[in-house]
């Protein structure tokens, strides 16, 4: 392979989609695939699905010197998930109880904020570079302060997940109070509605206050770079 084949190989975007496929859709659906299609029982079907995240994890730490945000996130949902199976026996707990992996999510991303890693950041990628190029590589001069706009975007990056964050516990909090305060039969549908609500006030507002500034912001940096490239083109004609 030549120099530039190489370099060409390099600056291609990996798949933004495989993080969130392996660490996040693989253990959440096969959670389901194992309780409802195996018949297995919450406890077992927890247990295995925390397979791929405990080795993901694991990898990450011996390979890469890293922790793996995502696939670490779901094993510590999972690991809570596997504790509260234990708990049984009220209606209204068993509801509560629930809450528990929004409120385990949400902390996890505000912490994850905390230690200037937002963990948002690899769900927020893809839908804002496209698997394009260009905007691939003003993503990372953007990311990696090596940009005029950096500082902003560096804001607006911590903002997405603190958003995400404050929501997920906005929506323990809510949840909670209603497997208290609401009829047990009225909960059980209305907790899903309450999940619902939550997300799409994470779109849209995370969408108002980060996503869409960050997105303006790329695509202006991807202009400036073309900008430049055309100026030396002329100083060198």
């Amino acid at each position: 392979m030549t120099t530039t084949s190489v370099n060409k190989a390099q600056n291609q975007p990996q798949n933004p989609f495989r993080p969130l496929l392996l660490d996040v859709a693989v253990p959440v659906g096969s959670y389901y695939l194992f309780r409802e299609a195996f018949g297995m029982s919450t406890f077992a079907a927890l247990a295995w699905s925390s397979v791929v995240p405990a080795v993901r994890t694991v990898w990450a730490v011996v390979r890469e010197r890293k922790a793996n945000g995502l696939a670490g996130l779901i094993l510590v949902v999972n690991l809570v998930s596997l504790l509260l199976s234990f708990v049984s026996g009220d209606p209204r707990l068993m509801l509560a109880k629930d809450s528990a992996v929004s409120s385990t999510i949400g902390i996890g991303i505000l912490a994850s904020v905390v230690l200037g890693r937002p963990m948002m950041t690899a769900a927020l990628k893809p839908f804002l570079v496209k698997a394009d190029v260009a905007r691939h590589a003003a993503w990372e001069r953007l990311l990696g302060g090596g940009a005029v706009g950096s500082a902003d975007f560096l804001r607006a990056e911590r903002v997405f997940s603190v958003v995400w964050g404050v929501v997920l516990l906005a929506e323990c909090v809510v949840r909670i109070v209603g497997a208290y305060t609401v009829p047990v039969d009225t909960m059980v549908w209305l907790g899903s509605v309450v999940m619902v609500g939550a997300i799409g006030v994470g779109i849209v507002a995370g969408g108002a206050l980060a996503a869409g500034p960050m997105e303006r912001m790329i695509v202006h940096e991807v202009e400036a770079a073309e900008e430049g490239m055309k100026a030396q083109v002329a100083v060198a004609a």
